[in-house]
């Protein structure tokens, strides 16, 4: 059994189900370890971890990232579904996460984040919200 760092709470009128969002670049940015000098391969490393994680849940898990990678195109892969921003640019994202928020409908949404910004617009949406730090030391107790 995975312990969670700060168990998501149902929102109000929210169903069983739970979806795991990672915001991927911030999540890569949260640890000083060279990510920025080669960030397809930082992305791949977060999405090897996170896709270690999806395999012990049962939940669904979506990674999204700013930038399109030429190797992952946006979709499911081992467990984790890949999305990118819909359009160019920085934080590209945080966008993308709250539009496919206001779309989820029903079920709780656990995001994870430290960007304060995209924080407040995920909880105006209904979102949970967990920091960067706390999931990748979720991960380093997991081994993954």
């Amino acid at each position: 059994m995975i312990v969670r760092p700060d168990p998501p709470t149902a929102s109000p009128g929210a169903g069983d189900s739970l979806t795991l969002v990672v915001d991927g670049n911030n999540v890569m940015g949260a640890r000083a370890d060279g990510w920025w000098r080669d960030r397809p391969a930082a992305a791949r490393r977060l999405l090897a971890r996170v896709q270690c994680y999806a395999a012990r849940v049962d939940h669904p898990v979506v990674v999204v990232f700013d930038v399109p990678q030429a190797d992952l195109p946006e979709g499911e892969h081992d467990g984790v579904a890949v999305r990118y921003g819909r359009r160019p640019g920085r934080d590209a994202a945080d966008d993308r996460i709250v539009a496919d928020l206001e779309d989820a409908g029903e079920g709780r949404v656990e995001l994870i984040t430290s960007d304060r910004e995209l924080a407040r617009r995920a909880r105006a949406q209904g979102a949970v919200v967990t920091g960067a730090g706390a999931f990748l030391a979720l991960l380093d107790r997991t081994d993954c």
